[in-house]
């Protein structure tokens, strides 16, 4: 699943995988792969990432310092830069580019606590999805927020904060994100 550095770091994970008591789990000193993540066929893993629960299409790549949570999907032939958090309940379908630093969300009202005041658990609140259609590209350092539909291939500018659905083949950008204009060709979306 991952490419270990040394024969020393394949020790060291093991003993760490062991003493934390967690079986099945792929770690070393790099990486930390839970044993219930689904990887497609030649699916490139950078070092320093944390998946557990996600699963993963062919041929995509996965950069360096990413988190893939539970419930979380990545389709195939996509890229995921670096430094990028994939939420709970987030879908990216095919041939989506995910820029470096990309933040999504999966709840409209954070909060620490329960109304008797202890540390909130699963049972306090739902998972709002979100959906990253096919071809999309999601510029570095954006934010998407909850139950939001990134349409094909849309494009979502650097630096966006996305608050609400984005049509197919939009470009947006800003925050909030607005519509700047639509992209009108095939190869217009393929090079835009």
């Amino acid at each position: 699943m991952c490419r270990v550095a040394s024969s020393q770091n394949a020790r060291i994970g093991e003993r760490f995988a062991q003493q934390a008591g967690i079986p099945g789990l792929l770690m070393n000193s790099y990486n930390c792969i839970s044993s219930d993540v689904k990887l497609g066929k030649n699916v490139r893993l950078s070092n320093f990432i944390n998946l557990y629960g996600c699963e993963i299409g062919e041929e995509t790549k996965i950069g360096a310092f990413v988190e893939i949570q539970k419930n979380a999907s990545v389709g195939k032939c996509c890229k995921v830069s670096s430094h990028t958090f994939v939420c709970e309940g987030v879908v990216i379908e095919d041939h989506v580019f995910i820029g470096h630093g990309v933040t999504f969300t999966n709840d409209s009202y954070p909060r620490a606590t329960n109304e008797e005041g202890s540390l909130q658990t699963e049972g306090d609140w739902k998972v709002e999805p979100t959906v990253i259609k096919n071809g999309a590209s999601i510029g570095s350092g954006a934010t998407i927020l909850s139950n939001i539909v990134v349409g094909t291939n849309a494009i979502v500018g650097a630096g966006s904060v996305v608050t609400k659905d984005v049509p197919p083949n939009a470009i947006v950008a800003g925050n909030p994100a607005k519509i700047l204009r639509f992209i009108e060709d095939t190869k217009e979306s393929h090079n835009a």
